[in-house]
This record gives C-alpha cells, sequence and structure tokens, in this order.
C-alpha cells in the first residue's frame, strides 16, 4: 500500500459507522411526529408482564420510531413488593421519573426512595434494581438506545406461562441483560 492510499484510508475511518447503518435517508427526511394519548400504548396497546413483576407497559415511542435512538414507556405499576432482579444493561443507558406512587432503587451499592416527580439515572454496567414501595404507581421509562427492550417486554408478555428464574435470566440475556442478584427487597 503506497503511502497515499494509507492516508486516503486512515482518513475514511470516521465515515464507517454510516456505512453500515439500516437506515436510509429517506426514511430520516420521511418521518413525522406523533401523539400517544393517556392511557394509551403505541403499537401494541397495555403489554401485561410476567415473571418479574405483573405490571403494565404502554410503549409511547418505539425504537423503530426515533431510529433505535430511544425508546420510551409509561409502566403502570400493579405490584407492590415487587420490581425487577438485580441487573445490567450491557448496551443502554435507563432512567425513570415517578409519575405516582414511591419506589425503592438500587444502583450499584446505593439505594434509594423515589417518589412523585422524582427521578433517576441508571448507567449501562451498573448493577441495579428497584421495588414498588406502594400500591399503585405510574413511572415513564426511558432506555438509551431503545436496543431490544421493545422485544423483552413483548416476550414476557407473550408466554403463556409464569417463567421460572433460569427462564428469566434467559430472557435477559437474549436481550443484552444479565441478571446478577436477587430483586431488592423492602426492609
Amino acid at each position: 500500500m503506497t503511502r497515499d492510499h494509507f492516508l486516503a484510508s486512515c482518513a475514511a475511518i470516521p465515515l464507517l459507522p454510516y456505512l453500515f447503518t439500516t437506515s436510509s435517508s429517506s426514511s430520516i427526511q420521511d418521518r413525522e411526529g406523533f401523539t400517544v394519548a393517556a392511557g394509551e400504548g403505541r403499537h401494541h396497546g397495555h403489554i401485561p408482564l410476567k415473571g418479574v413483576n405483573r405490571n403494565l407497559m404502554d410503549m409511547k415511542v418505539s425504537g423503530k420510531d426515533s431510529l433505535g435512538g430511544m425508546c420510551i414507556f409509561e409502566q403502570i405499576s400493579r405490584t407492590p413488593g415487587f420490581g425487577t432482579p438485580l441487573h445490567i444493561h450491557y448496551k443502554q443507558d435507563e432512567v425513570f421519573y415517578v409519575l405516582d406512587g414511591n419506589y425503592a432503587f438500587r444502583v450499584g451499592d446505593k439505594e434509594f426512595r423515589l417518589g412523585k416527580g422524582d427521578s433517576i439515572f441508571l448507567p449501562m454496567n451498573v448493577p441495579h434494581a428497584w421495588t414498588q414501595i406502594s400500591k399503585k404507581g405510574r413511572m415513564t421509562v426511558i432506555f438509551q438506545p431503545a436496543g431490544k427492550m421493545e422485544e423483552f417486554f413483548l416476550t414476557l408478555a407473550e408466554m403463556d406461562h409464569e417463567p421460572g428464574k433460569e427462564e428469566i435470566a434467559k430472557i435477559f440475556l437474549d436481550h443484552e441483560m444479565e441478571v446478577v442478584g436477587p430483586p431488592l427487597r423492602l426492609n
């Protein structure tokens, strides 16, 4: 390889990510805004969870809407004393904003209590879990990037049985997460 070819190749390196995107420029230009009514879910209606809790997820923004950049759900919490096992997202950050109710969160080695109007940031690669404290609650949940979260919730909803711990762990792994400990229990 000549020096000129080498330098030209090096100059092209920053352009590589754009060569492998799945979206065409026309799909970016053809996108439109949309609304999702209160109490509604975009594309799937209410997504009833199984396994980790019995909450409902209403998708507000799909990863397909944001070209994979993020997805947003409203979680309707119906299972006091339950939440998620301690787990890690390997490819995305997560934000919770409490609309109603009270929750306990563990992020790394720290524990937090959140109520209406509070928010919490859960960085990727940091173990975290949460548990519903109040009888009812609602949270906005944002995943950035969207990753496989929409598919994760749909997989749990479509199950014809209540999955056990081993099956839950496999479902997490299949969706770029890993269960690393038990659920957060209230004292």
